[in-house]
């Protein structure tokens, strides 16, 4: 059986996905990096404490075959450029140098709808940027999952992030496939099942195709 390790476990995807991982037949052992107690308890899962900066001295830990990386926050939840920075590109190509040299042969990371390098919005602009950054890793296989607009409850409150899921909910209906909101549930089951065929090569996932599972 496979060990997997988790970033982001508390959060929108990441504790959707912790209940997958913990459930799946083809993981003996599900690490979860997390600064707090964790939404799930299960024999397979064992809890890896940090504060994100101090990761290499937990090298020997991060031992694993696919490793889920669900780390992400705002600006405004950040309160700086440079913090937002720190979580949405420092931690997710920190986590992938040392879990690569590990012996880790998968990284599945949640970037985000309309992620691109040269974008001339910040947040779009880093996400494109640590795509980019992990593919040159060079792991055995990559999954990038860009979705849109996040459905869940979320244990802080985003005001900005409810006003827009109203709008979603009463006229979605009239967007485009590609930018309708999407349940957090879909990315996890998507995240899992695509770490299952156990391919190999760059994959990337929009938002529509997301949508399918």
């Amino acid at each position: 059986m496979k060990t997997a390790l988790l970033a982001g476990g508390t959060g929108l995807i990441g504790s959707q996905l912790l209940q997958l991982l913990a459930r799946d037949d083809a993981y003996g052992t599900v690490k979860c990096l997390t600064r707090n107690a964790l939404p799930v308890t299960h024999e397979k899962i064992e809890a890896i404490q940090t504060n994100g900066s101090d990761l290499n001295g937990l090298a020997a830990s991060l031992v694993a075959d696919d490793v889920f990386c669900c780390l992400g926050t705002t600006i405004k939840k950040a309160k700086t450029k440079e913090a937002f920075r720190k979580i949405d590109f420092d931690y997710p190509l920190h986590l992938a140098n040392l879990s690569k040299a590990q012996g880790a042969r998968q990284f599945l990371l949640v970037s985000a709808l309309g992620a691109n390098p040269s974008s001339s919005v910040f947040y779009n602009q880093v996400k494109g940027e640590v795509e980019e950054a992990i593919a040159a890793i060079g792991f055995e296989a990559y999954h990038v999952f860009r979705p849109s607009l996040l459905l869940g409850a979320r244990p802080e409150e985003r005001t900005g992030e409810d006003a827009a899921k109203i709008f979603f909910k009463w006229f979605g209906f009239l967007l485009p496939q590609q930018y309708k909101a999407i349940d957090s549930a879909k990315v996890a089951r998507a995240m899992l099942a695509m770490a299952n065929k156990n391919g190999k090569g760059t994959f990337v996932y929009e938002s529509k195709l997301l949508q399918g599972f």
